[in-house]
């Protein structure tokens, strides 16, 4: 099939029904059956329209003599292809034009067939016209959906400019490397003998960043652990637990498993519980651990029910890497503009306290839990922060002092593209001894 067809369907599941891109994209299997050739391309379609949707969107209502049934996501998904094509590759006018007409006739939409050949040509020839029309359109300008550019604006008012360009790039491709295995410095030479050029990610000790993208199977030594594909403002996790072995540690929302292998790269003999309430997302975590041959106690259970799953016996280091609106990976994941809303903000706030409080008994005095999300939204981050430390007598904060992001009234703040890192806040809450309970063995 025309990968422009395999690419409206992808996109159409997206923007008809909500999907994540992650989970329209096509299979391994079915990836498989599509050309090496093509397989870079569908993969630029779909990442590129969900990137640039906002823009290409505004350009497609201006083409359009009248809006689209919204019964007709796959040809909104074409369409849309057919614009980024135009405006954003480097793909011949011609040759763009005539695979997305032939595209729609391989859906089994002829109808569609002459309106993809009309807009698209009518693109051609008002291009400028058109470009200086949505260019006064903030929106369609800066290729993010207003409720999530004026939320920029407001908790980031000198930054967001640097935000949203951020976002509207391509991810860098970052490694984790495993200590117990090679040092950074041994494993960059290696992948520079394998004729892959990477360097170093200056504030984190095991990230190195790949000049181009790799499939991870191709990289040294990765089917043996000792390399992970990880950015590098997620490595920081592990070293802000301060481990040290024996310690009792929970993973809370620990799929699909990153941030657990890397706790225990760095401290093997930990005792490591990792929490998911999803039991389909647990076996990446399984799989993962299993490549870099770790063992942990994995539990699929709801973080804000312990008494559902919890032992009873307390944890000397928590962490809580909470479901958020995932603003500060919009480069890796540019579907977060389709399918965020303004509304879930709050409720993933409300969400993330209620964990926190679940969680917070179960740390033992002298323990203490990070806090962390890919989030850019002060509602998230310090604000929730700042209400839970309000309204726990027993919590306090360490501050995070760091050569890393930026200090905040609570905890430390990553903006997309800091350092070629992701958006990350991290905050590291302390619970104290008290009189006559033993303390966490390592403060």
């Amino acid at each position: 099939m025309n990968i422009r067809a395999v690419a409206a369907q992808a996109l159409a599941l997206v923007l008809g029904e909500g999907r994540s891109l992650t989970m329209a994209f096509p299979s391994a299997s079915a990836l498989e059956r599509i050309d090496p050739r093509d397989r870079g391309l569908l993969h630029e379609l779909c990442y590129g329209v969900c990137r640039w949707q906002p823009q290409l969107q505004a350009l497609l209502d201006l083409l359009l003599e009248r809006p689209l049934d919204p019964r007709e996501p796959l040809v909104q998904g074409l369409l849309l292809a057919g614009l980024y094509q135009l405006h954003h590759l480097r793909i011949p006018e011609h040759a763009a034009v005539a695979e997305t007409v032939t595209a729609a006739r391989q859906l089994h939409k002829p109808w569609a067939a002459n309106l993809c050949n009309a807009v698209l040509r009518s693109f051609l020839r008002r291009r400028t016209e058109l470009l200086a029309q949505v260019e006064n359109n903030a929106a369609a300008r800066t290729a993010h959906p207003r409720w999530l550019l004026e939320r920029l604006q407001h908790d980031w008012p000198d930054d967001w400019p640097t935000m949203v360009a951020a976002n509207n790039t391509r991810p860098p491709f970052a490694l984790r490397v495993n200590p117990r295995h090679l040092s950074r410095e041994d494993y960059q030479f290696r992948l520079a003998t394998a004729g892959k050029d990477a360097q170093p990610a200056a504030p984190v000790a095991t990230a190195l960043i790949l000049a181009e993208p790799a499939e991870p199977m191709t990289l040294p030594g990765f089917a043996a652990g000792w390399v992970s594909v990880q950015d590098a403002a997620a490595q920081l996790a592990a070293p802000l637990l301060n481990l040290q072995p024996g310690l009792r540690v929970l993973d809370a929302c620990a799929a699909p498993g990153g941030k657990t292998g890397h706790i225990l790269e760095c401290v093997p003999t930990l005792d490591l519980t990792a929490l998911d309430q999803d039991a389909g997302r647990l076996e990446r975590v399984r799989e993962n651990l299993s490549r870099l041959r770790l063992n942990a106690r994995l539990i699929a259970g709801n973080a804000r029910r312990p008494a559902d799953w919890w032992d009873g016996v307390p944890y000397d280091r928590i962490l809580l890497d909470a479901p958020c609106s995932a603003t500060g990976v919009i480069r890796r994941h540019p579907d977060i503009k389709l399918l965020r809303r303004d509304t879930d903000i709050t409720a993933l706030a409300r969400e993330q306290q209620a964990l926190l409080s679940s969680l917070w008994p179960l740390l033992r005095p002298g323990g203490r839990l990070l806090y962390a999300t890919c989030s850019v939204l002060r509602q998230e981050n310090e604000q929730v922060v700042a209400a839970f430390l309000a309204s726990q007598p027993d919590a306090g904060e360490l501050p995070i002092a760091a050569n890393w992001g930026r200090a905040l009234s609570h905890g430390r703040q990553i903006l997309p593209g800091e350092a070629d890192m992701d958006g990350f806040y991290y905050a590291v809450l302390v619970k104290p001894v008290t009189a006559g309970v033993a303390p966490c063995p390592v403060a």
